[in-house]
């Protein structure tokens, strides 16, 4: 048995958790009670109790004919608690409003999540609206801004072996060829993403560094078809001051609990 920080892990929490995650990250394909229990390695009795429990708490919903089960409403109620309640997230949140004002592009906000980034805000460009809203969502760090330029504040050691997924033709799959990025991320201040993670996407990602290392990041997205040198020269220039007006109002401490 598994143990965080001394403790002995509690079997029947970490199922409970790990069946979230996995109803999560269908998305909108529902699963079967054979499915989740195959991919759980659970019994299919032990795996519809613990449905049958769920969806009665608005943690799992299910289907008119009680066949398929998917993520339920109570997840969402969480989510939005966490972001109301967490401090970083009300400090940037202005700040994301004057950078989408200023560029009229699309502006995120990120944080790491082990080797993800999860998205927490964002102000979408009239210009260029998504489908679905990126809050929420997330996506692996090596194949956005956000995530590039939070990598790039840690060591190499610290980056897996690949390779990694690709998105995109242009996504970067090698540790080797990651690791030269990080490099130039590095040395040019924050991170670059041409199309790695969406085509017809360029990303330019912010660390900020109220913390260290640093967890969130912040990234504007425009389309390539009108990013010119002079645009992209202008998005930089105001991303940096976005970020330096961020890392200069955050507080300190001041009592909060230090999250992590």
């Amino acid at each position: 048995m598994s143990e965080t920080g001394g403790v002995r892990e509690v079997k029947s929490a970490a199922r409970t958790v790990e069946l979230l995650e996995l109803l999560a990250a269908r998305g909108d394909r529902p699963a079967r009670l054979q499915e989740l229990a195959d991919e759980l390695g659970v019994p299919r009795s032990s795996m519809y109790a613990l449905l049958q429990t769920l969806i009665g708490r608005g943690w799992v919903r299910t289907d008119a004919t009680g066949s398929l089960y998917g993520i339920g409403i109570h997840a969402l109620l969480t989510g939005t608690s966490y972001l109301d309640s967490d401090p970083r997230v009300r400090l940037v949140r202005p700040w994301l409003d004057e950078a989408s004002e200023a560029l009229g592009e699309t502006i995120h906000l990120g944080r790491l999540d082990g080797r993800g980034v999860a998205y927490l805000a964002t102000r979408e460009s009239h210009a260029y609206l998504r489908t679905i809203s990126r809050v929420g969502r997330r996506l692996p760090a090596h194949v956005g801004a956000l995530g590039k330029a939070l990598l790039a504040q840690r060591p190499d050691e610290e980056l897996p072996e690949g390779p990694y997924e690709a998105f995109t033709p242009h996504t970067r799959t090698s540790r080797r060829a990651l690791l030269a990025d990080l490099g130039e991320v590095r040395a040019r201040g924050y991170s670059v993403d041409r199309e790695e993670g969406v085509l017809g996407i360029v990303g330019f990602g912010f660390a900020l560094r109220y913390d260290t290392p640093a967890q969130d990041a912040v990234s504007c997205s425009v389309p390539v078809a009108r990013l010119t040198p002079e645009h992209e020269e202008r998005i930089v220039a105001v991303m940096r001051q976005i970020r330096a007006k961020i890392e200069a109002s955050a507080p300190g401490a001041g009592g909060a609990p230090d999250w992590r």
